[in-house]
């Protein structure tokens, strides 16, 4: 499948410590080994292994390549199962793409009613990492391996990102902070709660919807320390357990973090939320998308 397989003998290197450990484990003859690594780090201008006296050592750029050669080996081997199932099932499979920040569950939830609607069409979930090139990519890309991601989104991205959405609600915005922290007891928040406090934020530009009501906070609510982040990860939910901080959220994500708890503040800022797919979608993916529609009589 479309990546290097060179990668897999930079892992079984990696992995062995040494040229002759990993040719035993390939059955190749060392010198077939290292002929591959070399030309490995010729394409990638990179210098992987470091030798020393007790063998072969990752250098960072190595240890680097090594994580994402992992993920990138199983997602190739994956797509290919996902396309044998595909041939196999036919045209009626709607690939839904899952990760802690896209959640499939809502739409299982509805499964029993869509059901009536399209009873030939099955759903297979689709799990991916959730980090800023591989969203970026799986987004550009929907109709090839993942036909409908779930989430937040405004129309600057659906233009950046390439694609389309079926808008299924405007999801309030909340707060989430550690179980741990003072405001946690209280089931609904005031603004004035949030003052003196340090309110995680995604950076500028991500979401119109998120950009307004910063600026309004900024404008009217100075005592709120606004803290910048970059992207919304499991990165972002640990930073927010560990300290002191308030992070903004929706519903959706009230389950990411079983240690952060999400209340609702009396304000009335909302963000779209809903189906991310493809502009040009298959038959299946629009008889799917009418259903959605009929369910949520949009």
């Amino acid at each position: 499948m479309m990546y290097n397989p060179q990668l897999e003998t930079f892992l079984q290197v990696a992995d062995a410590g040494s040229f002759n450990k990993a040719a035993e484990e390939l059955f190749i003859t060392p010198p077939a080994v290292i002929k591959q690594i070399t030309a490995l780090e010729s394409s990638l201008g990179l210098k992987l292994f470091l030798r020393s006296p007790r063998g072969l050592q990752l250098t960072e750029a190595g240890k680097s390549i090594y994580r994402d050669a992992q993920y990138v080996i199983q997602y190739c081997k994956d797509s290919v199962v996902r396309a044998k199932n595909a041939a196999e099932e036919g045209d009626k499979v709607i690939r839904i793409g899952t990760s802690p920040m896209t959640p499939g569950q809502f739409l299982l939830d509805l499964w029993p009613r869509l059901h009536q609607h399209c009873p030939d069409i099955k759903f297979q979930l689709i799990p991916y990492e959730n980090t800023p090139e591989n969203a970026r990519e799986i987004l550009k890309n929907l109709g090839q391996n993942i036909d409908i991601v779930a989430g937040p989104f405004d129309q600057r991205a659906l233009e950046v990102w390439q694609c389309s959405a079926l808008e299924l609600s405007r999801e309030p915005i909340r707060c989430a902070m550690s179980i741990y922290h003072p405001l946690a007891a209280k089931e609904g928040l005031t603004v004035e709660d949030l003052h003196g406090e340090n309110v995680l934020l995604i950076r500028r530009g991500w979401n119109h919807y998120l950009d307004q009501m910063r600026d309004d906070l900024w404008r009217d609510r100075p005592q709120i320390h606004i803290v910048d982040f970059d992207f919304f990860s499991i990165h972002v939910f640990n930073q927010c357990e560990n300290s002191r901080d308030i992070m903004m959220t929706i519903d959706n994500w009230k389950n990411v973090h079983p240690l952060l708890k999400t209340v609702p503040v009396n304000w009335n800022y909302t963000i779209p939320f809903g189906l991310l797919h493809s502009p040009k979608h298959s038959a299946t993916v629009k008889r799917f998308l009418k259903a959605v529609r009929t369910v949520y009589e949009l």
